[in-house]
């Protein structure tokens, strides 16, 4: 596969870490840990390969109403995550980045995720974003309330000047482009409140593997479905070539016509 056809950006909502370890005969936390592996697989082929980002839904804000004795362990596991990683990232160039409602997480986590940001900040080969504590709608809320608070400083005068680019530039990471392509392991078929602005023009590919089942093999299968389409962006099939020319950048937050 041409490198030309990788996606810049691959967002994945890593799913089936509990159904797999049943299907085991394993508590669900094991199939947690057993997708870390499946989770440095696939960065170090998006390392390896030129993807520039890649965003990994970790947390959900909805995955905080689950037993608390397995989220505990998740924070557990996250916490060990980070203690191992960091040297690895350094070697690698690779930026740690963080989304979501940080706050609430253990104090624990939040001083070990703001330790590896700050030693990685400076790493500029790949991008990888975790999702934590994360939901697409509180984003979008969050960027409503970053509005708000600029109307009432005067900041923003007139309110039918607010545009697309207002609110895209107040979501978690306004740096990062849009995601090309959103890949959701397990064959589940939605989006389960995940990057609900930003993955308006995403390709999604589905894969039937649980993710502690996924490896480089079904990234690559992943990526070379997304090759093989053809992404308009709302435009006509006439006009589809010259889309393809343009950078994740360019086409960053574009709407239909």
């Amino acid at each position: 596969m041409n490198q030309h056809n990788f996606p810049r950006h691959v967002a994945i909502i890593m799913d089936g870490n509990g159904r797999w370890a049943i299907s085991q005969g394993k508590q669900r936390i094991e199939g947690h840990a057993q997708g870390a592996h499946s989770v440095r697989q696939v960065v170090e082929t998006c390392r390896k390969i030129g993807i520039r980002y890649l965003t990994l839904y970790a947390f959900s804000t909805e995955n905080w109403e689950r037993p608390p004795a397995e989220v505990e362990a998740l924070m557990g596991l996250f916490l060990k995550y980070l203690e191992s990683e960091q040297e690895n990232f350094l070697k690698n160039d690779i930026r740690l980045r963080a989304v979501g409602d940080l706050s609430r997480l253990p104090e624990a986590v939040q001083l070990s995720l703001k330790g590896m940001l700050d030693a990685t900040a400076h790493c500029s080969s790949l991008d990888l974003c975790l999702a934590l504590s994360y939901g697409g709608r509180s984003e979008i809320v969050h960027a409503a309330k970053q509005i708000v608070r600029d109307v009432q400083k005067g900041l923003i005068q007139d309110p039918d000047s607010i545009s697309e680019n207002d609110i895209a530039s107040r979501l978690y990471a306004p740096d990062i482009p849009d995601p090309d392509l959103l890949i959701r392991t397990s064959n589940e078929v939605r989006v389960s409140n995940f990057l609900l602005w930003q993955i308006a023009y995403s390709e999604i590919v589905i894969s039937e593997k649980f993710w502690p089942e996924f490896d480089e093999s079904e990234f690559m299968k992943c990526l070379e479905v997304y090759a093989g389409r053809d992404r308009r962006f709302g435009r006509t099939q006439n006009t589809s070539e010259s889309s393809r020319e343009l950078s994740s950048d360019e086409v960053g937050h574009s709407s239909a016509s």
